[in-house]
């Protein structure tokens, strides 16, 4: 038995921090993960690391975590390495952040998304993450695809 789910792949940190909880909003620059809505996603970690640093700078700055505490979340990240999926989600609504939001309403969904500037993003809502109970080795694809997940890995 196994369960056929669709996939998407996060770079790191972002592929740990969403499965360990931190991560509930994923951003994107198209409503990517709309019709998922209230469906199961995996996530897939990419082989490639973010290409900025941002998501440090919310961790430390609004989140108020210690050196010491993004690094064990960052090793929490990487417990089954790179290139497999990892983890499951629950995908909830999609929505388009607007140009002119209020800086305070702003500034939590930026806690939400471990990101800055989300303005005219396509904002989705992730909740209930859960990591496998073994990594399962999988090439990464571009956007959507789907996984099939042998059950005795499901959480």
């Amino acid at each position: 038995m196994s369960e056929q789910v669709w996939c998407l792949s996060f770079r790191q940190p972002y592929a740990g921090l969403v499965l360990d909880g931190v991560k509930t909003v994923e951003s994107r620059w198209r409503p990517l993960l709309a019709p998922l809505e209230n469906k199961t996603l995996a996530v897939h970690i990419a082989w490639r690391d973010w290409e900025g640093d941002e998501w440090q700078a919310v961790l430390s700055g609004p989140l108020g975590m210690n050196q010491a505490q993004i690094q064990e979340l960052l090793e929490s990240g990487e417990r089954f390495g790179r290139g497999v999926v990892a983890g499951l989600v629950d995908v909830g609504r999609t929505w388009l952040c607007p140009a002119s939001m209020q800086q305070e309403e702003l500034q939590q969904l930026e806690r939400s998304a471990i990101l800055n500037g989300l303005q005219e993003k396509h904002l989705t809502y992730l909740s209930n993450p859960r990591w496998l109970k073994e990594p399962l080795s999988a090439q990464g694809g571009r956007d959507l695809w789907t996984v099939e997940i042998p059950a005795e890995l499901l959480p």
